[in-house]
């Protein structure tokens, strides 16, 4: 599932007429660029939800036949469900396994394959969800979000900490709490299975960048350009 639901009020005006993850960076938008990651990866049954300018993911990405893959939407209407609350609504269209879900507004070259492996770990593992992490960007979030455990367990902060990616495998079930059709978000959920360690954890490699401003959709494109992405 790619989460493609945001406002991007910082990134106004370019996302008062465009959504946020059909911003291009390069010859690509943001949104396509995972597409297109994810069939190398393998994955060619994607879920995109969308709520601001929704209509116009449909209509340039249309059914994925363009990528040689499967895309179904989940609408959530023009404000939107948070992060929690749209998997919760999509998961009529995700299935029963644990499934991954990556935010449509940050550029990586995350080799997607690892989730098939933690599928299977979860499964294994009888546990609910698992983060990958990265080091907190100082320009905009230099306290970070969680800490990991020894055992690679998501923990609360302690020394050093780390941002979420925004980068994930779930079980379904994690969702069982969310009410339906409710905004409700990512972080009340890790907090609520914190203490069970139920959530596992480990950092990104390579390239991760949060496209959430203006300054930063640049720096991405001169990224993409420099390195030939």
């Amino acid at each position: 599932m790619i989460l493609a639901a945001g406002r991007g009020e910082r990134l106004k005006p370019l996302t008062d007429t465009c959504p946020k993850p059909l911003l291009s960076i390069g010859h690509d938008s943001l949104l396509s660029r995972h597409i297109k990651q994810l069939k190398k990866s393998g994955i060619n049954e994607i879920v995109i939800n969308h709520a601001w300018l929704g209509q116009q993911i449909e209509d340039t990405l249309g059914d994925g036949s363009q990528f040689d893959v499967s895309i179904t939407y989940s609408p959530e209407g023009e404000l939107g469900l948070e992060t929690a609350g749209g998997i919760k609504n999509a998961l009529p269209l995700l299935g029963n396994e644990p499934f991954l879900v990556v935010n449509g507004d940050i550029l990586t070259d995350f080799d997607f394959k690892r989730a098939n492996e933690i599928k299977n770990q979860l499964i294994k593992n009888n546990t609910m969800a698992h983060l990958w992490l990265v080091p907190n960007p100082t320009s905009h979030h230099p306290t970070g979000d969680y800490s990991i455990s020894p055992e690679g367990y998501l923990t609360e902060k302690t020394n050093p900490t780390y941002t979420f990616s925004g980068i994930a495998v779930y079980h379904p079930d994690f969702f069982t709490t969310v009410p339906e059709k409710s905004r409700y978000k990512l972080a009340s959920l890790f907090n609520q299975y914190l203490p069970q360690k139920m959530i596992q954890a480990e950092l990104l490699p390579g390239l991760w960048l949060d496209v959430g401003t203006i300054e930063r959709l640049n720096h991405a494109k001169q990224i993409v350009q420099d390195r030939n992405l």
